[in-house]
């Protein structure tokens, strides 16, 4: 059974809803209580006969019964009820509304996922649909959605960067939809790199991926999403945390730490003066084992991550360009994070690879270490995947295929052998090349914002990109402009 279908067949039902003011996020949210009911459902009967929580008065065949108004009716009372049971159950059904109005057209959806046995369905199928449905409304710029969902060719190659062992711990304090813990979980069972037995099988199952997502509705549709992909349990805990990461200190520390952080340079609270008028202010975070005090949403989330890490616990982080340059707090936590951890690669990413335009980003890959007097980074490496390249969502994606060459490069299988793969005077056209510690140190503000290619575009007037691609980046520049002009202004308004 391939995926494709079922994606358009179900995704078909939204295209029906969107004259009635259903968007992409709201018809997915459905699909999520009504899937999992009906995966409840299924479970329920034999050879399972478990019972998930679920009273028969608000059970799948309680929806299924029933038609036009009293159909509506019912599963507004039904979602209701759900959302104030306890562990997942509870979790996937927290803050849940009707979205959709049409007595009928509920039905019509009722009836889809009635029809597919989603239980004995392989978790590789059912969990690539709701992938491909994930993305289908990442897509969506004008809802935001695209700002939970990393690329997954990055996630995939930084994956096979970091090379997830079982019997490991995996954590994201900013999870999203789950991406990272679906690729680990995907390289973790693959018979070409591990063969699990029954108790590594148990421990990934249930003990390997613990996250924080404060956003509700993402967060459902992460636990949806692991789910789906034989992650967890129906009647389970939740390995899904609705609390804020960066409030206190993780309670556990972990083996693996893989991340993509919010965009947005700062954190902000929002409250009502006394005049009942919605004012914000800044949020910094006053921890004591944070080695900055600072708005930086991305710098608080560096040092948080770091924090999360076991003495050798290793973390592969997506952070936009400002962390490797901005002063202040930012040059002393580059400081620390040079000295106390081996940070050891940085890959400086394309614009056009993610949903919200013109953003600049890199991942930092680092490995924790015990106290030292002195710095454990002794040479950080560098892949250029930034400079005469060019990407779009739709027209030239980037495919996990475009960083084959990377993941050569940072050798995952032995990091500390590393070579040139080019001799850096004769060809400094190479996109790979490292800087000892001593170099970055002694860089103004410690800046880890490094380039040494030529912006061909800039003197090679005959091999310029396609006219589209070249209008793509300046619109997505632009649009950054704008982006950073508004928080400029926000700052003033405080």
């Amino acid at each position: 059974m391939t995926t494709a279908p079922i994606v358009s067949k179900v995704w078909s039902f939204c295209t029906i809803l969107k004259d009635d003011g259903v968007s992409y996020g709201d018809y997915l949210e459905q699909l999520t209580y009504l899937i999992f009911l009906k995966m409840a459902d299924e479970y329920a009967r034999p050879p399972y006969n478990r019972d998930v929580g679920i009273p028969s008065e608000h059970d799948w065949q309680s929806l299924k019964s029933r038609t036009g108004a009293d159909l509506e009716s019912h599963y507004i009372a039904l979602l209701r009820e759900l959302g104030t049971r306890k562990g997942m159950l509870g979790q996937i059904f927290t803050k849940a509304q009707n979205k959709i109005q049409d007595p009928a057209k509920l039905y019509r959806i009722v009836d889809m996922v009635d029809d597919t046995d989603w239980v004995t369905m392989g978790a590789d199928i059912k969990g690539d649909i709701y992938e491909g449905l994930l993305e289908k409304n990442a897509e969506d710029t004008k809802s935001g959605a695209g700002q939970y969902f990393t690329p997954r060719a990055l996630i995939r190659a930084m994956v096979a960067c970091v090379r997830p062992e079982p019997g490991r711990t995996i954590a994201d304090p900013a999870c999203g939809t789950g991406g990272f813990f679906l690729a680990a979980y995907d390289f973790l069972t693959n018979p070409e790199h591990y063969q699990l037995d029954k108790e590594q099988k148990a421990f990934l199952k249930h003990a390997t991926f613990y996250g924080n997502e404060i956003v509700t509705p993402t967060r459902r549709l992460c636990l949806m999403n692991m789910f789906l992909h034989n992650i967890g349990e129906i009647d389970s805990g939740v390995p899904i945390s609705p609390t804020d990461a960066l409030v206190a200190p993780s309670a556990e520390s972990y083996d693996l730490v893989l991340a993509n952080p919010p965009f947005g340079k700062k954190s902000a609270m929002t409250f009502t003066n006394e005049d009942g008028e919605q004012e914000s202010d800044d949020l910094t975070y006053n921890r004591q084992d944070f080695w900055a005090t600072t708005s930086n949403k991305q710098l608080n989330f560096v040092q948080h991550i770091r924090t999360m890490l076991k003495t050798t616990g290793r973390a592969a982080v997506v952070v936009p360009d400002n962390v490797l340059f901005e002063g202040g707090a930012g040059e002393t936590i580059r400081k620390k994070l040079l000295a106390s951890t081996d940070l050891h690669t940085i890959l400086r990413l394309p614009t056009g690879i993610f949903y919200k335009p013109g953003v600049k980003a890199n991942v930092i890959f680092f490995d924790n270490r015990e106290a030292s007097p002195d710095p454990w980074t002794k040479r950080v490496w560098y892949y250029d995947y930034r400079t005469n390249v060019h990407h779009t969502l739709k027209k030239k994606p980037m495919r996990f295929e475009h960083l084959a060459e990377f993941i050569e490069c940072y050798n995952p299988t032995n990091r500390h052998k590393r070579t040139a793969t080019w001799d850096e005077e004769a060809d400094p056209e190479g996109r790979w090349r490292s800087y000892s510690y001593g170099e970055l140190i002694a860089r103004d503000k410690t800046s880890l914002d490094i380039f040494w290619l030529r912006d061909r575009s800039l003197t090679d007037l005959e091999n310029l990109p396609e006219p589209e691609e070249l209008a793509a980046g300046i619109i997505e520049n632009l649009e950054a402009g704008l982006e950073s002009f508004r928080e400029v202004l926000a700052g003033l308004g405080n």
